[in-house]
């Protein structure tokens, strides 16, 4: 079982030809760091504590499936053993030693008994779909092939780093709403509940005739009593059904398209699609994967099925003959600067180096977008918030003033 007092250190070590390479190690001490790379044969020149926030987070004990963060570091750890000389069953037993106890150990165990078996290790990854992606077997695959594995492995970890980057920032520009939306809905319930009913006994006691919006309160709150239950059984059977046919085709095929229409977060959708598109594409190009086997690869990574699509039918043009610009021209889901970068691309044999550049463009592109989707939803929601709770409670005084002014 792996301490709890591990730290991640970032180390650096001299290569084969003498050049400095870097990767980082979860150990108790500097001293400990030191003492594992002497055990592989070699001595480093740098050891830095890193922090433990984002991607170099241990994995937290009892998960039952690695996280992405964890295969992204993993793959790069890898990477930068197999460029300093370790056989690949080497570098593998000692990434597992580091894993120790973790979910990842499960995993590297039987990866790392099929390649001292003679496996390659596209294929013994390929056993475990739900840990690495179509795109990382891939560019793997590749990196085998062309006899470059070290350079795919760090391609690898570079695209798994920037998604999570994207997701979280998508993520941090839905979080604040959510929690305003459920605190609304949580402050509405509990005034149904509990503070309608006590209001609702002392006009009965009175006998005075409730105004409009009192009565619709009323009403409200028994209507809330009797489905209670109900609505909330409902609500738990909605999210059980999605978790499990959520990604349906079928459902993916009526909802996804809703989603790139959505105003707000319908662009930013897109803009995250088209950056994991250009940059998977990027990447797999760079390395050595053909075109046509790599739009098959990159489609399903775009996260919606338009775009999934659209690929597909890009993917299907460019194996009749089609280059690649004038297949991406005709699908509108593609935005002009995209279209025109692949063209330019193209032309100049850069095909790569434009794809990458129009990935960080709308890699920035979606920080400032949920940035500002944050600085704009929250006055928003704290508004939305104030006039539900403020017009239930002047429907709650609406009476007693009436009586008030009866009794004077």
């Amino acid at each position: 079982m792996a301490t709890t007092q591990a730290q991640t250190y970032e180390y650096t070590v001299l290569g084969k030809d003498g050049q400095p390479l870097t990767g980082r190690i979860e150990a108790p001490n500097e001293q400990a760091v030191a003492a594992r790379l002497r055990e592989l044969g070699l001595s480093a020149t740098d050891i830095t504590p890193v922090s433990t926030g984002g991607l170099n987070r241990e994995i937290s004990i009892g998960s039952q499936r690695p996280k992405p963060k964890d295969v992204a570091l993993a793959l790069r750890q890898l990477a930068t053993m197999v460029e300093a000389g370790l056989s690949l069953p080497r570098a593998l037993s000692v990434l597992r030693m580091q894993t120790e106890g973790q979910p990842l150990a499960a995993i590297l165990e039987p990866v790392e008994q099929d390649v001292t078996d003679g496996l390659e290790l596209s294929v013994a990854l390929a056993k475990h779909p739900r840990v690495f992606t179509p795109v990382t077997l891939a560019m793997v695959r590749a990196g085998e092939a062309g006899g470059f594995l070290a350079e795919s492995l760090t391609a690898v970890s570079t695209i798994l780093e920037r998604d999570l980057a994207l997701r979280q920032a998508v993520k941090g520009a839905m979080v604040y709403p959510v929690v305003i939306l459920v605190m609304a809905v949580v402050a509405v319930t509990a005034m149904l509940l509990f503070i309608v009913p006590v209001f609702e006994g002392i006009f009965a006691d009175v006998g005075a005739e409730l105004p409009w919006a009192t009565q619709l309160l009323v009403k409200a709150a028994a209507l809330l009593r009797i489905t209670g239950i109900p609505l909330m059984l409902a609500i738990g059977g909605g999210i059980w059904w999605w978790r499990r046919h959520g990604n349906d085709l079928s459902v993916r095929e009526k909802i996804d398209p809703l989603k790139l229409r959505a105003p707000i977060f319908g662009p930013l959708q897109q803009k995250v699609g088209m950056a994991r598109f250009a940059r998977n594409l990027s990447t797999m190009t760079r390395v050595g994967v053909p075109i046509v086997p790599a739009l098959e690869t990159v489609g399903g990574t775009a996260g919606n099925v338009v775009i999934e699509q659209a690929v597909d039918r890009v993917r299907e043009a460019v194996r009749t003959g089609t280059t690649l610009a004038a297949a991406i021209e005709d699908e509108d889901i593609f935005p002009t600067m995209l279209r025109q970068m692949v063209a330019v691309g193209e032309d100049s044999g850069s095909l790569d180096v434009m794809l990458t550049k129009v990935a960080d463009f709308y890699d920035a592109e979606v920080d400032a977008a949920a940035g500002a989707l944050s600085s704009v939803i929250e006055p928003l929601m704290i508004v939305f918030i104030g006039v539900i709770v403020g017009a239930m409670l002047i429907a709650l005084y609406m009476p007693i003033f009436s009586i008030s002014d009866t009794v004077q």
